[in-house]
């Protein structure tokens, strides 16, 4: 059997549990085409972040548990992008809090030419020290009085600055540069580590960033969550009062609400691969080019790339940032399905740990198995539980319904998620170390 072959039937088999899900409503893959389609949507977002984490991993070597806050800076641009304007945001504070930022940073502008212009010294640590003690009390006066009167606006509801009000699609690429741009802050300071202490710095800043976000009420409006974001189709309720849709419902024998779902999720469907076709094209495109050639060979020697000319920390700075931006955009994706942004959710379970193992699983420096493992671990993600419990009922048939065995058994599905990866990884790594579909 030819390598093309075994890969498709691998995906084709991906493709026909997520089938049995949405055709079987009894046994272990009890489900529906709701339930099936929801899976999916969310498999090819977490198929874009593998992928995004892949070009980091697979392509140069750069050890990223950061993810989880370049995931969520995708969320917060939906926020900024596509919401509303907060009515008397700008006037109250916002104004103040952008004056506020600008100060912010002309402070660290100017403490990096002083420290690059002057001699080292007292006078250089003395001109250093009054300038950020001045910058710092002066960007506070300005910026605690903003950010009063912007969460003073009717709390319950608003409380922040809002967004531009512009097409959620924007929202987009707006979350992979917004996550582009805190990768080039970060990789200018942190690429120079090695690979244990750049996870730990990735890790340490994206906790940062999800620290912020759950505090700074001004701009994501904090644990108290950003709901009802603009979709990028009819919501369900008003599919509900088309008279068009409904007919077209009753033709095919459907209830309105489950058509109204199906068919929201159907264009999520159609939209997230668009957008995964075309980054694993352009991936795909990148790996192929003299370019990917270049950042393999660093990955494999860096010592051997730098004698030939080639600026490594430039190159991984590089392939940092557009990782980071794919994983912006999956962010922004996710949360776009969502319909809500709670920053409370993000969680380096979810968004780290699950990530790699797909990467790992699927085939590092492989982009096709990074898509197939981002789609079949959150297919087990999301049905292990279920299918434990359905396996536990199985197994204590004969046993009484008020057994504590059988009950103490069924409290425990909870933690077959963890079971079930740590299982599909050891497996994975025992029969096929380089994945299931390795790279070549």
């Amino acid at each position: 059997m030819s390598e093309t072959v075994k890969h498709s039937l691998m995906f084709a088999f991906v493709g026909v549990l997520i089938i049995l899900d949405g055709t079987t409503s009894f046994g272990i893959f009890a489900g529906s085409w709701n339930s099936a389609l929801g899976i999916l949507n969310m498999g090819l977002v977490s198929a874009i972040m593998a992928l995004g984490v892949n070009l980091q991993w697979g392509f140069a070597g750069l050890f990223n548990v950061g993810i989880m806050g370049f995931t969520a800076l995708g969320g917060l641009a939906v926020v900024l992008v596509s919401s509303s304007p907060t009515p008397g945001a700008w006037s109250q504070g916002g104004i103040g809090i952008i004056m506020a930022l600008i100060l912010g940073a002309l402070t660290v502008v100017a403490a990096v030419f002083i420290t690059k212009n002057m001699t080292k010294g007292k006078p250089r640590v003395l001109a250093l020290t009054a300038l950020l003690i001045a910058g710092f009390f002066a960007y506070r006066a300005v910026f605690d009085p903003a950010v009063s009167g912007v969460e003073a606006i009717n709390p319950a509801l608003y409380g922040s600055l809002g967004g531009l009000g512009l097409p959620v699609l924007l929202a987009w690429p707006a979350g992979g540069l917004l996550a582009a741009g805190a990768a080039w802050l970060i990789g200018k300071t942190a690429l120079g580590l090695r690979s244990d202490y750049l996870a730990i710095a990735t890790l340490g800043i994206a906790e940062i960033i999800i620290a912020i976000m759950k505090n700074e009420d001004w701009l994501s409006r904090g644990v108290k969550n950003v709901v009802g974001l603009p979709r990028p189709m009819r919501k369900e309720i008003v599919l509900q009062e088309d008279p068009g849709f409904l007919d077209t419902a009753a033709s095919l024998g459907l209830d309105p609400v489950v058509a109204s779902t199906l068919y929201v999720k159907i264009t999520y469907s159609l939209l997230f691969t668009v957008v995964l076709l075309a980054l694993l094209w352009m991936a795909q495109m990148g790996l192929k080019s003299p370019w990917g050639r270049m950042m393999r060979a660093i990955r494999d020697n860096e010592v051997a790339a730098e004698a030939m000319g080639k600026n490594v920390t430039r190159r991984h700075l590089q392939i940092f940032v557009l990782g980071s931006a794919i994983c912006g955009v999956a962010g922004a994706m996710m949360t776009t399905l969502d319909g809500q942004l709670t920053p409370g959710t993000y969680n380096p379970l979810r968004f780290t740990f699950l990530i790699w193992v797909m990467v790992v699983v699927g085939g590092s420096g492989n982009n096709f198995g990074a898509v197939l493992g981002g789609i079949f671990i959150w297919f087990f993600w999301i049905k292990v539980e279920p299918m434990g419990a359905g396996l536990i009922n199985f197994v204590t048939y004969g046993l009484a319904e008020d057994s504590a065995l059988k009950l103490h058994l069924l409290d425990s599905t909870a933690h077959m998620r963890l079971f079930t990866m740590g299982l599909i990884l050891l497996l994975v790594l025992r029969f096929s170390p380089r994945g299931l579909i390795p790279e070549k």
